[in-house]
């Protein structure tokens, strides 16, 4: 039987020590007196039923032990549920967290890609309307008009495509001619060459359709050659932030020379972001402002996987949400 202090019975040591020796004191006053002996009872029967007695309690013994590892291993169980249920707290509270910036997120790109949508249901009603196919065309705009906010653009669409449907053939290719020309001021590369690819299959002869293969090739060097210079002027004014949208975009334009030849001069940008974040994100930590501190640390891991600062942060974010919790409630 287990007596460390840990053991089930160690509790109960006093009590299986007295029952010990009452035992031996039975077992020793058996063996060298007469105390128990009838006349009818021998010495060997006496010593089998101390012998009997013995095996009765140790039983007894044996099983209180394991009653009492059972109810340990219960305490133990219940222990490990009460910090199982409390890591399931935790992570309730950070999925309810992230569920709520997800929310945040999910408004914040809708907001974002508006103008893109619009883009994307204009399309796809000029491309109907480009296949002749008008009731589609006009079952898409149906659609897009159920959506508030989305009326206004339905109405334009409309007016659009019964002027399209009205339309004569010449009048029909001005109409797109002027939608691809749309898209070029836009910026919107690979719609526009593949609206013009489309307008020179259907209209081979047709001059104007040829010539905006050159117009899209014009437009494309005279963004690159903007953004350059607004790149240029955004360093020199050490505007980082403003830098590194250009850069995004300019990163389209470049063939790999071009890229190589900024590549120090965009390195110098991003670790000055990276420099600037890191204040900001000690400042907000000093300041216990662990709203922003989390989304500071968040923003530098996303933005910057593979810095030293990003391993520092990703490894206090669970303690950040727990400060973030704590603190909003």
């Amino acid at each position: 039987m287990d007596l460390q202090k840990d053991g089930p019975l160690w509790r109960f040591k006093w009590h299986i020590v007295v029952i010990c020796v009452a035992l031996a004191i039975v077992f020793l006053l058996a063996l060298f007196t007469d105390i128990f002996e009838k006349s009818d009872v021998s010495r060997v029967q006496k010593l089998v039923w101390l012998l009997g007695a013995l095996v009765f309690l140790s039983a007894l013994l044996a099983m209180l032990s394991r009653v009492f590892k059972m109810l340990d291993a219960l305490r133990d169980n219940s222990a490990k549920l009460e910090e199982v249920a409390g890591a399931l707290e935790k992570i309730r509270d950070g999925l309810t967290q992230i569920n709520q910036s997800t929310r945040v997120s999910e408004t914040a790109k809708a907001i974002a890609f508006r103008d893109a949508d619009r883009r994307s249901l204009r399309e796809a009603v000029f491309e109907k309307l480009q296949q002749q196919d008008f009731t589609a065309a006009h079952q898409i705009i149906d659609e897009i008009a159920e959506r508030d906010e989305y009326k206004e653009l339905a109405e334009q669409l409309r007016n659009e495509a019964d002027r399209y449907q009205d339309a004569t053939d010449q009048e029909r290719l001005n109409q797109s001619i002027a939608y691809v020309e749309m898209l070029l001021e836009n910026y919107q590369w690979v719609t526009a060459s593949t609206r013009i690819e489309e307008l020179i299959k259907t209209h081979p002869d047709c001059e104007k359709a040829k010539a905006l293969r050159q117009e899209l090739l014009d437009k494309k060097q005279q963004r690159k050659k903007a953004l350059l210079a607004e790149w240029d002027e955004a360093v020199k004014r050490q505007e980082t932030d403003h830098s590194l949208e250009i850069l995004k975009e300019l990163d389209l334009y470049l063939t790999p020379n071009e890229a190589l030849a900024l590549q120090e001069a965009a390195k110098d940008v991003f670790r000055t972001k990276l420099h600037n974040l890191g204040v900001e994100f000690s400042i907000a930590v000093s300041e216990k402002r662990w709203d922003q501190a989390l989304q500071i640390g968040q923003q530098i891991v996303n933005d910057f996987p593979n810095s030293k600062m990003a391993d520092e942060i990703r490894e206090k974010l669970d303690v950040l949400r727990q400060n973030v919790q704590m603190q909003n409630s």
